[in-house]
């Protein structure tokens, strides 16, 4: 390899160069305000430097005239889209940073988190609604098969809470069921007709026929009851169950007395053609030198309990009443009662 040759320095003076002026990049108008060096523009690529203004830049930039407004600098023009989506390049990046010259604005730190828990409430909202709208679905193919107002459907070992067919809400009118006739035939005499007040409204009814005439004492009850649904009847709680236990209960109760009771033991006597099930007591009832002689018809129709009696004073401690006929009181309280229940078909 051959030796070079350096020339030595010049003696007593500054080299040639010394006095040259120095070379820097030049930029477009308008980049000094805006970044620091390296800042990466349409016209230049990142980590490009030009020596010269980018073609066209003295025609954008130039003054603004009489029809022709001031534009922009080039950068600015590039970066004033309106609206712009910050999100677009940054969930095709990710976290990680955008590839060289890529026009990516800033990312905001914690966007992609942000980004996450907007789409998953989107997501809910189109299952909120899309679930609405199988409810409103379903409820409306449920009008359209389910036909008009009428009983609840039966569920299989499920409580009962409403009337089912042919279970009533409300009884006739006590007073009225029994014709003028049987009344007549039954109660002759003056009869008195009162009406208790139900505390069961439409649900109940009673009424009182009264005759009391030496030697004739008669005093005729009817009274007519519909149970409604009970979370404490038997069965499954519905209206009928309920009239059904009232009807054990009351059977129960004339066939056995509670002890220390002025109430007699009755003589029972099943019947039938009357209502789901009936029967009749009879009951002799003495006390203080006199006696009295009563006759009961109990008949349940579905969820109604129709309960008739008729007393009759066969011996009196004071006054002339009496005898009276125990079978006359029985044949007068059936019909009070088939009259009754003839009412609720």
């Amino acid at each position: 390899m051959p030796e070079q040759e350096f020339l030595p320095p010049p003696q007593g003076g500054d080299p040639p160069w010394a006095n040259m002026p120095p070379i820097r990049p030049a930029r477009p108008a308008g980049h000094a305000g805006h970044a620091g060096p390296g800042r990466m523009s349409p016209e230049y690529p990142l980590g490009s430097w030009q020596t010269a203004d980018p073609p066209g830049a003295a025609h954008r930039a130039g003054p603004a005239g009489p029809h022709r407004p001031a534009e922009p600098p080039p950068e600015e023009q590039a970066w004033s889209d309106p609206d712009p989506d910050p999100h677009a390049d940054a969930d095709r990046f990710g976290d990680e940073a955008p590839p060289p010259g890529s026009q990516v604005p800033p990312r905001v730190r914690g966007g992609r988190a942000r980004r996450a828990a907007a789409r998953r409430r989107r997501q809910y909202y189109f299952l909120a609604g899309g679930l609405a709208g199988l409810i409103a679905g379903a409820t409306v193919v449920g009008l359209v098969l389910g036909g008009g107002p009428g009983p609840a459907q039966v569920v299989p070992n499920a409580l009962i809470t409403s009337f089912q067919a042919g279970e009533l809400q409300q009884v006739p009118d006590a007073c009225r069921s029994v014709p003028a006739a049987i009344i007549q035939h039954d109660l002759p005499g003056q009869v008195k007709v009162t009406s208790p007040l139900s505390v069961d409204g439409a649900a109940g009814s009673a009424c009182d026929w009264t005759i009391d005439q030496a030697p004739v004492y008669r005093l005729g009850q009817l009274s007519m009851l519909a149970y409604a649904p009970s979370g404490l009847a038997s069965g499954d709680g519905s209206a009928t169950y309920a009239a059904i236990d009232a009807y054990d209960s009351a059977l129960a109760g004339l066939q056995n007395p509670p002890p220390h009771s002025a109430q007699p033991r009755a003589t029972i006597a099943l019947l039938s053609g009357l209502g789901n099930e009936a029967f009749s007591a009879q009951q002799v009832f003495r006390g203080g030198g006199a006696v009295t002689d009563v006759a009961t018809v109990v008949v349940r129709y579905h969820n109604v309990l129709v309960t008739a009696t008729m007393n009759g004073l066969d011996q009196s401690n004071r006054g002339h009443y009496g005898p009276v006929s125990m079978s006359q009181l029985s044949s007068a309280c059936m019909a009070f009662a088939q009259a009754a229940e003839a009412t609720l078909h």
